[in-house]
């Protein structure tokens, strides 16, 4: 027998090639969906841990600020940041020494302007944003300066057992100073006016680690009790100011913005500028990428009650954003608190997405509270300063950060 093949028909194989079609069409959008909301899901993941990080670092200087500042500089003069290309705007502007000290007066008599240990600036960074400087030991980019230990006298001496200088070491051996750690030596006090004064070998007012059993760094009463704060490691050979400092702003890199964040030259990053005391230059450190603007405000004390004031009308105004005029010791008796707003997105664009609330939603906004007062802050317009048609496709996000600085007193 003559067995009969058939095989599918033009038309069999037409319809199934069709519907092959549109399931391969449907299972592409379906697809390309899920991979659009994995990647927008991941960036803004990103975002947050980059917020988690970064916001931290500034939160933790904000703490720290004061930690180790001399009150009292015994007339030895220091050298902060020089003009730093980098940055538009002018660093001295927020030097407390030479060059270009904005003289806002000093403490005391021969305090040579001491360190403040906040100051900021209006409208010097990107769309008009703050910028936040910090000085303190502490603030720095190297595991020297978050080490200290006392220097005190043996109290015992004689032809036989002479006095010895011994610094008390600080547990565990592991974190101890090196020997050629670069330091500064305070001699405590008990008022403003000697307290926390800086330890000076004629113009030198740091040495090493290893150099502080000598005279004049050790204490003459074996009561007394010096503080040894390590400011840098080895690799500085010697220090340009007795602390450390750290500059926070956000601006607009030339190169390397990244390319999740808004299209757009008003959008930039927020930078930790630390500065380095071999060349007065900043190291800097970025902490949260597509930043549109920062703003901060110092909540005060001006009257010595121990309340933060409200004055939303009469100059000296709590809370302001201008702390230029105050000496050192009037931001260690009347700062309280110090808030940071940074307005930022998250993720990356996404069409799907309105921000403007059908067009009526240009800026964030904060509201400050006070007892029964309260003032609203409106931060930078994003439909002005992004774009009509780019602003609204992106999560703009306001970070709020709120510490009480405990290392001013």
């Amino acid at each position: 027998m003559i067995k009969r093949e058939a095989g599918f028909s033009l038309v069999e194989l037409m319809i199934t090639m069709v519907v092959f079609v549109f399931f391969i069409a449907a299972a592409s959008q379906v697809f390309t969906g899920l991979l659009t909301q994995f990647k927008q899901q991941s960036k803004i993941a990103e975002t947050n841990i980059e917020g988690i990080v970064g916001l931290e670092i500034l939160r933790q200087d904000i703490q720290n600020a004061g930690y180790g500042l001399p009150w009292n500089l015994s007339g030895a003069g220091y050298t902060e940041i020089v003009s730093e290309s980098v940055t538009p705007w002018i660093d001295r502007d927020f030097n407390d020494g030479p060059p270009d000290n904005p003289a806002r007066g000093t403490d005391v008599a021969g305090a040579s302007n001491p360190p403040g240990a906040f100051r900021s600036g209006n409208g010097y960074g990107l769309n008009g944003s703050d910028v936040l400087v910090i000085k303190a030991i502490n603030v720095a980019r190297n595991a020297t300066c978050e080490k200290w230990t006392t220097l005190m006298a043996s109290p015992f001496t004689s032809p036989y057992n002479p006095r010895k200088w011994t610094p008390a070491l600080t547990p565990p051996q592991g974190e101890d100073l090196a020997p050629n750690d670069r330091v500064i030596v305070l001699r405590p006090g008990t008022t403003d006016t000697n307290g926390r004064t800086l330890v000076v070998n004629g113009a030198n007012f740091s040495t090493t680690f290893s150099g502080i059993t000598s005279s004049p760094w050790p204490p003459t009463d074996p009561a007394e009790t010096r503080l040894v704060y390590g400011v840098a490691d080895s690799n500085v050979a010697s220090l340009r100011m007795p602390f450390n400092r750290a500059d926070f702003y956000v601006r607009r890199p030339t190169t390397n913005m990244p390319q999740r964040c808004a299209p757009s030259n008003n959008i930039g990053i927020l930078y930790k500028g630390t500065v380095n005391h071999a060349d007065g230059l900043l190291t800097e450190l970025p902490l949260l990428d597509c930043v549109a603007d920062m703003r901060v405000d110092f909540w005060l004390d001006t009257d010595g009650d121990g309340d933060i004031d409200w004055s939303p009308t009469v100059a000296p105004f709590s809370p302001t954003d201008d702390i230029s005029g105050l000496t050192a010791r009037q931001i260690r008796d009347q700062v309280k608190e110090v808030r940071v707003y940074i307005v930022a997105h998250e993720g990356q664009r996404d069409i799907n997405y309105d921000f403007s609330m059908g067009g009526t939603k240009e800026f964030l906004s904060a509201t400050e509270v006070l007892g029964t007062n309260s003032r609203t802050i409106n931060f930078v317009n994003l439909k002005t300063q992004i774009g009509n048609l780019n602003y609204k496709y992106y999560r703009w996000k306001l970070y709020t950060i709120v510490v009480k600085p405990n290392n001013l007193r």
